[in-house]
């Protein structure tokens, strides 16, 4: 009677593992991005939920500005300040997947919006339009550009 396994059967053992395991590393990646865009989808409607609530209870002037001013200074800490700190429309500003930042872009009312994602920033706002979008290049598995969604 024999103990262990010869070489051959462990090469074949050791094979029959790589090969599954290039069958399965692929679905797993892909359904890692495919959360990824879920998530985002998911935060952006929050953000411009958000967006929408405030300024409906602010006379019609959105996130942003200070002291509730169209015309007045505009900062992203302004924004934290109205929707989390002090009015609670959200407990935390969410963070965008791809890139772990829920820092945010802030556009003023005279500025052109981006047309294209850097990925510095988690958010891309411009209370003036109540625009807000992901901040990341890159398409999702239908070729929609994540900046796009």
């Amino acid at each position: 009677m024999r103990k262990g396994l010869s070489v051959v059967e462990l090469v074949i053992v050791a094979c029959i593992i790589g090969i599954l395991a290039a069958l399965v590393v692929p679905l797993v990646q892909n359904q890692a991005t495919e959360a990824k865009t879920a998530a985002a989808k998911d935060n952006l409607r929050i953000l411009r939920s958000t967006i929408e609530l405030y300024a409906a209870n602010h006379r019609g002037v959105p996130p942003g500005y200070e002291d509730d001013n169209r015309s007045g200074a505009l900062d992203e800490a302004f924004f934290r300040e109205q929707t989390v700190v002090n009015e609670s429309y959200m407990r935390r500003v969410p963070e965008n997947p791809f890139n772990h930042r829920s820092t945010i872009r802030m556009i003023g009312n005279n500025e052109s919006f981006p047309t294209e994602a850097t990925g510095e920033y988690g958010w891309i706002y411009q209370p003036a339009t109540q625009t807000v979008r992901l901040d990341w290049p890159g398409t999702d598995e239908g070729g929609v550009r994540y900046f796009d969604q």
